[in-house]
């Protein structure tokens, strides 16, 4: 099994167990930081790696919700809350080469997502692309930890945590998101979790990057 394809049979094999695995993520914050990025959405919406789609219930009612995850698997799962809400269209597709033309949304929105891409910058480059040049890109991300001990264990255990459950424990994702040609906006930082809003470089006048 190829490099490119190990995030994905992870998630391919806990499809059934994933929203049971994440529960005390969730009960530790998770579930709140969700609710804070999702919420500011507006307009036509993507969300990648939508996973077994637990933003659903989050966003705006007034939003044309788009979601994508390479898993089929998550899908499955995905489809069954989609059909509680109305509107949402649910396909298969891989962040890294996604199936929209340019400048095709208003906000794109990712949870947990840039952990588990196998190349995050290109993920996220192809994120620049389709989001349009005034709209937003909303991102929930956990980060290599700043405690010099902790990074190297992180940096060690990643490859493992990858192969057994997706993410990898160490990506810089403020770096990957400016590598990717987009700007930070704003970025709420608590412990090794960023609540980030970017843009498109150029979009809407100069950055004036808010940090909490």
């Amino acid at each position: 099994m190829s490099d490119r394809h190990t995030g994905r049979t992870a998630y391919d094999r806990l499809g059934r167990v994933y929203d049971l695995i994440e529960a005390p993520m969730e009960w530790m914050g998770g579930a709140q930081r969700r609710r804070r990025v999702v919420a500011g959405s507006r307009g036509s919406v993507l969300e990648v790696g939508a996973g077994t789609g637990r933003n659903f219930e989050h966003y705006p009612r007034d939003v044309a919700l788009t979601a994508v995850d390479l898993s089929e698997p998550m899908l499955r799962q995905a489809r069954r809350r989609a059909a509680a809400t109305t509107g949402i269209e649910l396909l298969q597709g891989d962040v890294e080469r996604l199936p929209f033309g340019d400048a095709s949304f208003d906000t794109v929105v990712a949870t947990c997502v840039f952990c588990s891409v196998r190349d995050p910058v290109q993920g996220l480059r192809e994120v620049e692309r389709v989001v349009k040049p005034e709209g937003q890109v909303l991102l929930l991300e956990h980060v290599r930890p700043r405690n010099v001990v902790l990074g190297r264990i992180a940096d060690v255990v990643s490859p493992l945590t990858r192969r057994l459950f997706g993410p990898e424990l160490n990506r810089r994702t403020e770096d990957n998101v400016r590598a990717a040609g987009l700007e930070l906006v704003e970025v709420r930082r608590e412990g090794i979790w960023r609540e980030i809003v970017a843009r498109r470089c150029g979009g809407g006048g100069p950055p004036d990057v808010k940090q909490s």
